[in-house]
């Protein structure tokens, strides 16, 4: 296995776990918040997906799929097309619904292919260009890499824990 097949292997775990999340869920099943204060399967399906966009976009040097294949108008949410979902308020959350699960699967599916492109011809050196400047350290790729990968993994576990909750209730 080499680096971009290892990287796309991480990434399809993560797609086979979106569409898990959202499966047979209705707009109101997306939606649905534990309390006032949780995130919703929607928010954090839409999160991971645009912080993934937004991430592998900027190494790539590509137009993000939210705006550049029309997603965020298929959306129609009431937040600005930059916005990732990072330090979003409990009103930020809860602006993200009456979306279906087609809508977010079909979004995670896009910027998937899109990941995987640029990724499946990456070496071990590539890794080591620098990506962000605006850290300090600065940030490369292969921990740009990571980040989305674990960051992901995380939100599609909190979806999964959410989905869990809502079929109990």
């Amino acid at each position: 296995m080499n680096t971009g097949e290892l990287v796309a292997d991480a990434l399809g775990r993560v797609q086979g776990e979106v569409h898990a999340a959202v499966k047979g869920l209705s707009a109101e099943d997306l939606a649905f918040r534990p309390d006032d204060e949780a995130n919703s399967i929607a928010w954090l399906i839409w999160h991971l997906t645009r912080v993934q966009d937004d991430h592998i976009a900027d190494a790539a040097d590509r137009a993000q799929v939210w705006t550049g294949q029309g997603w965020a108008e298929r959306f129609g949410l009431s937040l600005d097309d930059e916005e990732t979902g990072y330090g979003h308020t409990t009103q930020q959350v809860a602006a993200v619904r009456d979306v279906s699960a087609e809508q977010l699967r079909g979004y995670y599916d896009a910027v998937h292919e899109q990941t995987l492109s640029f990724v499946r011809d990456l070496d071990d050196a590539s890794l080591d260009r620098v990506v962000d400047e605006r850290w300090t350290p600065h940030v490369t790729l292969g921990v740009r890499l990571v980040s989305v990968i674990a960051d992901s993994l995380q939100h599609v576990g909190q979806a999964a824990y959410v989905r869990g909750l809502l079929k109990r209730r």
